[in-house]
């Protein structure tokens, strides 16, 4: 872009003479060489000078440039950070605590995980199973469930499925089925209410479920101490 000051310097006002200059006498003309050589030399180093002054722009572009090398360094820096993370979607898994939920089987705490695939429903029970961290452990927290599975599993291997907008087979939108596709053995009385409450915690965060139905691996429902399966009611 070109500065106005700098296009007025290019351009002397040389205009502004008037064209009528005055004709000196031709016998007093030698009077008037000493003053226009010094014109003359003061012309030649003007124009040194501005050329000297022309190369500084260029001088200038060059420092510019070095904000631009700095920030094109730092890039791989921040990628690097970000391809570090475990993966982009925090979700919250719930276990019990100790001694909170002792006696209390619907007191359950959050601790966040971060999924590497929007399958985050899944990977949220997986974490359940795999059980607290040792530093959450030293916290407090524990789950039962993860000494309580046993068995081969009578659905492709996996521990569980989930089936979305399901109270069992039937649909219902706003409902997820878990069904268990191994055997849970509850220890103690209050085992499956911490179990139940852990993972009605964990899919409920989710906006699209409401409610939550467990069942077992035959189809029953989970914890059913009275029996009748009233959950898929």
């Amino acid at each position: 872009m070109r500065n106005d000051l700098s296009a007025h310097a290019e351009y002397p006002n040389n205009h502004l003479i008037s064209r009528q200059s005055t004709r000196l006498p031709h016998r007093q003309s030698w009077r008037w060489a000493p003053f226009l050589t010094a014109v003359a030399l003061v012309t030649l180093l003007a124009g040194c000078s501005s050329s000297a002054t022309t190369g500084a722009p260029t001088g200038g572009a060059t420092a510019t440039t070095a904000p631009t090398t700095s920030t094109n360094t730092a890039t791989p820096a921040a990628t690097s950070t970000a391809i570090s993370g475990v993966g982009p979607y925090a979700v919250k898994v719930y276990f019990s605590r100790h001694p909170d939920s002792d006696n209390d089987i619907n007191k359950v705490f959050a601790v966040i995980r971060s999924s590497p695939t929007l399958m985050v429903a899944t990977y949220s029970i997986q974490q359940l199973i795999a059980g607290p961290t040792a530093s959450e452990q030293s916290a407090g927290y524990y789950t039962e469930l993860t000494g309580s599975l046993s068995g081969a599993s009578n659905c492709g291997g996996s521990d569980f499925v989930i089936t979305l907008n399901h109270r069992g087979p039937t649909p219902q939108t706003g409902t997820a089925t878990l069904k268990f596709c191994r055997t849970v053995s509850l220890a103690g009385d209050l085992t499956g209410g911490r179990i139940s409450a852990e993972i009605d915690a964990i899919l409920t965060q989710f906006p699209s479920t409401q409610q939550v139905v467990i069942l077992t691996n035959t189809g029953g429902c989970f914890n059913d101490l009275r029996g009748g399966n009233l959950c898929l009611q």
